[in-house]
């Protein structure tokens, strides 16, 4: 039992407890990177395994309270305004997964890390890259692009926010629609770590351990986003996006 609770000491304890809150404000004011930060955070002194059945239960909670944070109703309404986004993302997700030990894990970080860093950094330099009218074709391929990087990494943050990006979709309706993506994606999450064994009765109480702190996070984030504009609102999401991408990289490189 407690080669999977070295968590139980009170530094480390304290750690994962502040990563978590720390990845659940930053997905409370921007709406994505929450995974990214707590698996980035807490490898660092755990096991991978043990940090990836800690951020599998407070990422489906999170995601469901961002998607459902306008009610029922909007959640919907994102749904069918996404639906094709989302059909092409679930195909090509599920299609990736079987493929995932053909491709090493270094090429697949940076197929994501790279265009996501130069998409960042070109849109803080200032450099205009928008899609004005959306076109069905558009929004397939874009939902088939971040399926691929999920099923292949569990990680499609960085290419829907691209997507959503380019739109100018508005803070709220940004917000509510990447909940509703991710939250699938979290679900499908949780029900294939329990079929791999991540999930556990050993490790489930650690991902239980980290909801609170990931909660009050993501509610101290929201407090945050509601006091900025559309325009510092995308800012700090291209800025997060930037750090995520480089955090892919690193992890591809080194």
């Amino acid at each position: 039992m407690e080669q999977f609770f070295p968590f139980l000491e009170p530094l480390t304890l304290g750690l994962a407890l502040g990563i978590a809150f720390c990845a659940g404000f930053v997905k409370g004011v921007v709406g994505f990177a929450q995974p990214l930060i707590l698996i980035s955070g807490l490898t660092l002194f755990l096991s991978p395994e043990l940090a990836l059945a800690g951020l599998i239960i407070p990422t489906l909670i999170t995601n469901t309270m961002q998607a459902l944070r306008q009610g029922p109703r909007a959640a919907w309404a994102s749904v069918r305004q996404f639906r094709f986004f989302m059909i092409a993302g679930g195909i090509t997700l599920v299609t990736a997964a079987q493929m995932v030990r053909v491709v090493p894990e270094q090429v697949l970080l940076l197929v994501i890390g790279l265009p996501a860093f130069a998409y960042a950094t070109s849109q803080l330099a200032g450099m205009s890259f928008t899609i004005r009218h959306r076109h069905m074709g558009v929004e397939v391929m874009a939902g088939a692009i971040a399926g691929v990087m999920g099923g292949f990494s569990g990680i499609w943050g960085p290419p829907t926010v691209m997507y959503m990006t380019a739109l100018g979709t508005l803070k709220q309706d940004q917000l509510r629609v990447q909940g509703v993506i991710y939250a699938a994606g979290a679900l499908a999450l949780f029900g294939a770590h329990i079929g791999s064994g991540v999930l556990r009765a050993e490790t489930v109480p650690f991902s239980v351990l980290l909801i609170l702190p990931a909660v009050v996070g993501m509610w101290a984030g929201g407090r945050v986003v509601d006091r900025i504009d559309q325009a510092m609102f995308r800012r700090v999401t291209l800025l997060v996006l930037l750090l995520a991408s480089l955090n892919l990289i690193r992890r591809a490189v080194f």
